[in-house]
């Protein structure tokens, strides 16, 4: 059984007690939230998809942490004396453990 969530504008496939990180989120650590964007949902031989989003299924995941993602450097170089420009980015990310996915 898996479902296709949409957090932060993108799209998550998870399944029960996955681990993912997405987008920073607006909650404290240990705490649970309830996902109910689902796009698309897959049991046995079931096959739930939304349009766009399924109102009778929701993901139930707990918050593990906040934390920052490796830096990425964007480095711009021209040909020219002096002219270049390095920028450091860390995102930030909200990691979740995905405890259950209820239907119905």
């Amino acid at each position: 059984m898996f479902a296709i969530i949409e957090v932060g504008g993108k799209q998550y496939r998870v399944t029960k007690s996955d681990t993912i990180e997405v987008e920073k989120l607006k909650v404290d650590s240990d705490k649970e939230i309830v996902l109910d964007k689902v796009l698309l949902f897959c049991a046995e031989k079931e096959v739930k998809i939304g349009q766009p989003y399924l109102k009778e299924v929701k993901v139930i995941a707990q918050v593990l942490g906040q934390f920052k993602a490796k830096k990425v450097i964007s480095f711009k170089y021209r040909r020219r004396k002096a002219s270049h420009s390095k920028v450091g980015h860390r995102q930030q990310l909200t990691r979740l453990k995905i405890k259950e996915i209820k239907s119905g």
